[in-house]
């Protein structure tokens, strides 16, 4: 086995395309690892306190979010937080330059994943999130193609809403050499997905629908809707009937 002609060249090189996946440039790549390294770890509320004040020289941050320690984020500045955001410890957020805009009062909890991760320069690509809404635990977002949420829109842990698809027609190529598709995902207002449901890219879910747990949605979903099972089919319409009897609301 023969050793690379110029390693030093392939490490630069290796270098390079990591800061790449990081930041904008080198400067913005040492402001904000140098703020993580700082105060990105510290915890209880004086942690969550130096955050929504000192975030703010790396994200915008309009009146105050309250990140938890061991948020990763990456490509800050292409992040945007409306007032009263919490980001849960764990979760990730990777803004690649078309950004994720999250809108007043909603929450990211633990572990979920919303990254754009645009390196093809899909025009479309970024993730908006509306008010009021809850991304569940370990739930991902991809953006490749544009995500879009209304407002109180609530994802159940592990969901995953995926919009972008690796083109396969090919049968004497690799399906990494033959491209992708990104036609972006909407969600729109009071909807709920419910544990382990998948949206597929493409598609479009009405509002005040109902996504059940386990689904996977590879068609449009009418408003008020009930859909389960996979490929995910209409169960119900939502029309206003009465609970059960005796049924206890909290």
């Amino acid at each position: 086995m023969t050793s690379p002609a110029n390693p030093q060249l392939s490490t630069l090189k290796s270098l390079r395309l990591y800061l790449d996946r990081q930041a904008d440039n080198l400067p913005r790549y040492l402001l904000e690892q140098t703020l993580y390294a700082l105060i990105g770890w510290v915890p209880t509320l004086v942690g969550i306190g130096l955050r929504s004040v000192l975030y703010r020289l790396i994200t915008h941050m309009q009146g105050a979010a309250a990140i938890e320690a061991g948020v990763r984020l990456r490509f800050a500045n292409h992040i945007h937080l409306g007032h009263g955001v919490y980001l849960d410890q764990g979760s990730y957020l990777h803004a690649t330059p078309n950004g994720i805009r999250i809108g007043a009062r909603s929450i990211v909890m633990h572990g979920a994943v919303l990254h754009v991760y645009n390196f093809r320069d899909i025009p479309q690509a970024g993730i908006t999130i509306g008010e009021d809404c809850l991304i569940g635990e370990y739930s991902v977002i991809r953006g490749q193609g544009g995500v879009t949420l209304g407002n109180r829109v609530y994802t159940s842990p592990f969901t995953q809403i995926i919009a972008v698809n690796h083109v396969f027609n090919d049968p004497t190529r690799s399906f990494i050499e033959q491209g992708l598709t990104a036609e972006g995902i909407v969600i729109e207002d009071d909807v709920w997905l419910g544990a382990g449901a998948v949206i597929t890219d493409g598609v479009r879910v009405g509002k005040g629908a109902v996504v059940a747990a386990g689904a996977v949605v590879t068609k449009d979903v009418p408003p008020h809707a009930v859909v389960g099972g996979v490929p995910a089919k209409i169960i119900k319409e939502i029309t206003g009937e009465p609970l059960p009897p005796g049924q206890r609301v909290f």
